[in-house]
């Protein structure tokens, strides 16, 4: 069982060698980087170069870890208790099984993501270590035991919005997604938008990183942004010439899908007004 990239998705060398050793290692593996840097869809194209089924866990700020095990619904039965129903007889009827349940009880092995595990309370990876590390979790309510019947591979994803415990780290394999390189980006703009003219191809690109290693930017564009960029360039069919910007001009063609705040719409509104005075 390995991992060599898909089609629609560009792995570069470490990343592969990270979600192999993993695999092998039978460890969560535990994968940081910019947002858009393709950290979720990586879960999915694992999946799918491996043809296993996935499990997908979206973690937010409300998320608790017992929530990926199961939940009892102590109000329904009490309610059901109530009015008589039959059901209340049987516990098992309010236990509703969490995604961790879920991939431990299939019949076949699965991908496992728990996305953004930032997201969550600073406790929620700690809550998880007993069961990402044994592969099992007790039921209280009916004294049962869930353990995997085929190890899932587990792939974590975080944005670096907190640290996350010591405890936690240890049990997995990491791998941090660094923002491609330009040889790597013209891949990636390659499978999602095959054919593209190289001479607005590289026009784009270079105007981009210049965006991306502009000093005082508050967000850099990801990856997930320059593509629809180059999407939205396409539609309206622009080419080279066209995105050349005179010193008067900070602001690329269509910003809107590159720039997310005004602070950095103003940062380069702020840097054409300089280059506007210095022209006089």
């Amino acid at each position: 069982m390995r991992f060599d990239g898909t089609e629609s998705y560009v792995a570069t060398d470490d990343l592969t060698v990270a979600v192999n050793a993993a695999i092998t290692l039978e460890r969560p593996l535990l994968v940081k980087g910019e947002p858009g840097t393709g950290k979720t869809e990586l879960a999915r194209q694992v999946a799918s170069s491996l043809g296993l089924p996935m499990i997908e866990w979206n973690v937010k700020s409300t998320t608790k870890a017992q929530q990926g095990l199961y939940e009892y619904d102590a109000v329904s039965r009490l309610r059901d208790s109530q009015l008589g129903d039959e059901r209340v007889n049987d516990v098992k009827n309010y236990i509703r099984k969490g995604k961790l349940w879920q991939a431990f009880e299939a019949g076949e092995k699965v991908v496992l993501l728990i996305d953004e595990v930032d997201k969550a309370d600073i406790e929620f990876p700690n809550d998880l270590l007993q069961e990402l590390d044994k592969m099992e979790f007790h039921v209280y309510e009916t004294g049962e035991t869930i353990r995997a019947v085929n190890r899932p591979i587990v792939i974590i994803t975080s944005n670096n919005e907190k640290e996350l415990p010591d405890a936690f780290l240890r049990r997995c394999f990491f791998h941090y997604i660094k923002f491609p390189e330009p040889e790597t980006l013209r891949r990636i703009v390659e499978v999602h938008h095959p054919g593209i003219k190289e001479s607005l191809l590289t026009t784009a690109l270079t105007q981009f990183y210049e965006l991306r290693e502009q000093p005082g930017l508050k967000k850099k564009p990801s990856t997930s942004e320059v593509l629809d960029w180059l999407k939205l360039l396409l539609a309206e069919d622009l080419t080279a010439d066209d995105l050349k910007r005179d010193g008067a001009d900070a602001l690329p063609k269509l910003h809107g899908a590159l720039l997310k705040n005004e602070q950095d719409v103003h940062l380069f509104e702020r840097l054409a007004f300089m280059a506007r005075r210095g022209q006089r």
